[in-house]
């Protein structure tokens, strides 16, 4: 199924594509300009190419929407890493292989003059 609209969603992304650059240039943002004698240059049939970019446009919403349900469906069960195998580090990792939590500390200076870690402003 999800197959099927995942199809229909690219066919419909590629049609809305095609007809939005069927269309003529009104303000020329980009520098391109409006000029006459373009390929549809009737009003009538621009408005048609206006409901079709917007019934394509709400198609593709649909199926973007009925995708996402979809995939939220379908990844209720597990992670991405679970599907493919892999365990996640929490599990992999024994208790050997967790170092000591003192020995990720950095080491701590006991006030003395001899060896300390940083060097004093006043000496």
């Amino acid at each position: 199924m999800d197959n099927v609209v995942l199809i229909v969603h690219l066919i419909l992304a590629l049609c809305l594509i095609g007809v939005v650059l069927l269309q003529r240039s009104e303000g020329g943002g980009l520098g391109l300009g409006g000029g006459g004698g373009g390929l549809v240059t009737s009003r009538g049939a621009a408005t048609a190419l206006g409901k079709v970019t917007w019934a394509f446009a709400i198609a593709f919403i649909i199926t973007s929407l009925t995708l996402t349900i979809i995939a939220a469906q379908n990844s209720a069960t597990g992670s991405v890493l679970d599907r493919l195998g892999i365990a996640s580090p929490e599990t992999s990792a024994g208790p050997s292989d967790v170092p000591e939590a003192d020995s990720l500390l950095p080491p701590v200076d006991d006030g003395g003059s001899s060896g300390g870690l940083l060097p004093r402003a006043d000496e």
